[in-house]
């Protein structure tokens, strides 16, 4: 049983974009060449809402590469409707393409969400991620005081009647970790979406949801809340952190896929293909920034472990995105809620 995940109309699409009214066309053609670059501030498109965990890693990060270009302030927009499509719509069709006009996103579930939705931008003709940040495990979890102490009490309950799992929104990898368990063990879980970390957490505390299925690392930054039970990864880096949750398949002997969320950042691939020495610029600076000392410290102020910290280039960033479609379109019927 899945709870369905709403259309995105036309009347919330168009109350989406509405702020982006009188705005001029972008242009996509003509001379892309650039001098001085950069000269003036970046605009990050940050396809989820504000004050959640992508706007906190995104401003640990800004600080430091503003110093490697030219020391340029980043301004934010926050545009979370329709799973984060409203977001990559507006970026793509409505935001100038012209190397300051940057997207940071999770490309977990926002290629989940290209995959099953469809919308009209095309991944990665229109744009490119080119900086992966992080590499943030899925896991299950419960409240700290919850009647379930391992993952296995979790399935075996599950098999009875189904539990309410609370997720930050449906097109999510550990949403798919999720179906692929219940597929392997025959547990039946209902999926709520909440809209967001936070939300998901509150759901779990008052236990309007039974077990909840998220991110690892949001996870264990509140750690004296709540309890991993296990993780959908073939070994458990944070084993210290989670009183040696077993990875899911070591519990159950299944060959679940692994399931990760990867934040990271993105431009349009157009200016990245005609102006190489710009963009090489955002990509040398950017992983520089990953890779320092001081931007360990911002994450880890976070209430991030520093382990998350895994650099991914253009190339690895396009193959993760890519085979994260290939896995939503496995599993559309569920994730789409039809039939």
């Amino acid at each position: 049983m899945i709870t369905k995940l709403p259309d995105l109309t036309r009347r919330a699409f168009c109350g989406g974009v509405a702020a982006t009214a009188g705005l001029p066309l972008i242009s996509t053609t003509g001379a892309f060449a650039q001098s001085n670059y950069p000269s003036r501030a970046f605009r990050v498109m940050v396809p989820t809402g504000q004050g959640g965990g992508a706007e906190r890693l995104a401003r640990s990060f800004d600080g430091l590469w503003s110093k490697l270009l030219n020391n340029q302030p980043f301004e934010y927009e926050f545009q979370a409707g329709a799973a984060g499509q409203v977001g990559y719509t507006l970026f793509v069709q409505k935001r100038e393409h012209d190397g300051y006009n940057l997207l940071f996103g999770n490309m977990g579930p926002e290629m989940i969400m290209y995959a099953t939705q469809k919308p009209e931008y095309k991944f990665p003709q229109d744009f490119t991620y080119f900086c992966r940040t992080d590499v943030d495990d899925s896991c299950i979890f419960v409240g700290k005081d919850s009647k379930f102490k391992d993952i296995k009490q979790v399935v075996e309950a599950a098999k009875q009647k189904p539990l309410n799992v609370a997720l930050s929104r449906i097109p999510h990898p550990a949403t798919i970790g999720m179906l692929a368990l219940g597929e392997a063990t025959g547990a039946k879980f209902n999926f709520i979406p909440y809209g967001g970390g936070n939300p998901t957490y509150t759901a779990i505390l008052s236990g309007e949801a039974e077990v909840g299925a998220l991110p690892i690392t949001g996870v264990l930054s509140q750690r004296d809340k709540f309890r991993v039970l296990t993780l959908f990864n073939d070994q458990n880096i944070f084993a210290a952190q989670t009183d040696n949750a077993p990875p899911v398949n070591k519990a159950f002997g299944t060959k679940i896929p692994e399931l990760s969320s990867s934040r990271s950042w993105a431009v349009h691939a157009d200016w990245a293909d005609k102006n190489p020495k710009e963009f090489a610029l955002l990509e040398r600076t950017a992983k520089e920034v990953t890779q320092s000392k001081e931007f360990k410290e911002a994450f880890v102020k976070t209430g991030a472990p520093a382990e998350a910290i895994v650099y991914g280039d253009r190339k690895i960033c396009t193959e993760y995105a890519t085979e994260m479609v290939k896995l939503a379109q496995k599993y559309e019927k569920q994730l789409t809620a039809k039939g």
